[in-house]
């Protein structure tokens, strides 16, 4: 992007990490500015996105706080309105960045499920406790309406699934580490998710988000509409180890359901 002569942005909405909202006893939800700061900060610098933003000279965006402002959600799921990071706003294309994984909640995370980062905890409260609590109390399948209603607000542009090494059985981050040496990327964030599903073993209709997605008219509605260069899905399918799916209240007892 950089070389194609584009602004680039590095956003993140972390959940969690140790010593600031999550020790030994569990995750705590917060909505507040120092905590989220400080944990999203401890972050960047973990994984090397500070060093990366300083020699590519690409600023970083903690999403949970800073300047936000409400959206309204055209064809709302559940959410009428939705309150993001002012910087979603001045963007022109929105790339989603997922590692392939198999998730407790939503069954895969991948690009669509991607955009829960994007929820403030300073709104929503980190681990997006509050948005996940209002939800299922509305019907939410796999935290369908809550990851739509996100996507509806956005200009997702490209999706690129991280699958060089993925993660299988009780993910976001129980699992064990599976290396398929893929990268999945597409311009339609549902056709890019449902080839990256199907390579894990998935069928469409197993996972929640596709299936609202296809009864409220998103395209593409089934393999059969996608055009895949590259690899084949058969020559790299790998059936992977399913996450335990369970509602979010079971989540929140195992976090230890604590506030701070």
């Amino acid at each position: 992007m950089k070389s194609a002569g584009k602004e680039v942005l590095i956003g993140e909405g972390s959940a969690a990490a140790s010593g600031n909202n999550a020790d030994e006893n569990g995750i705590y939800f917060t909505r507040k500015n120092n905590l989220l700061d400080k944990m999203q900060q401890q972050v960047f610098d973990n994984l090397g996105y500070s060093d990366l933003a300083r020699e590519l000279g690409i600023p970083l965006i903690n999403l949970h706080t800073g300047e936000l402002v409400d959206v309204e959600v055209p064809d709302a799921h559940f959410f009428k309105k939705l309150t993001i990071h002012h910087s979603l706003m001045d963007i022109d294309m929105l790339c989603s960045v997922p590692m392939m994984k198999t998730h407790t909640l939503a069954t895969v995370t991948l690009g669509l499920k991607n955009v829960i980062g994007l929820y403030p905890g300073t709104a929503y409260c980190s681990v997006r406790s509050c948005v996940h609590d209002q939800a299922e109390q509305g019907g939410s399948p796999g935290i369908a309406f809550e990851i739509l209603d996100m996507v509806k607000v956005n200009k997702m542009g490209l999706t690129v699934i991280d699958g060089s090494m993925a993660m299988e059985g009780d993910g976001p981050s129980g699992g064990p580490l599976v290396k398929m040496d893929l990268i999945i990327a597409g311009t339609n964030p549902l056709a890019t998710d449902m080839v990256a599903a199907s390579t894990m073993g998935y069928e469409p209709n197993e996972v929640p988000t596709f299936t609202v997605a296809h009864q409220a008219g998103m395209r593409p509605a089934s393999l059969d509409e996608i055009e895949i260069r590259g690899e084949k899905i058969a020559d790299v399918r790998r059936k992977f180890v399913r996450a335990n799916v369970v509602p979010f209240h079971s989540i929140k007892e195992w976090f230890g359901a604590k506030e701070v």
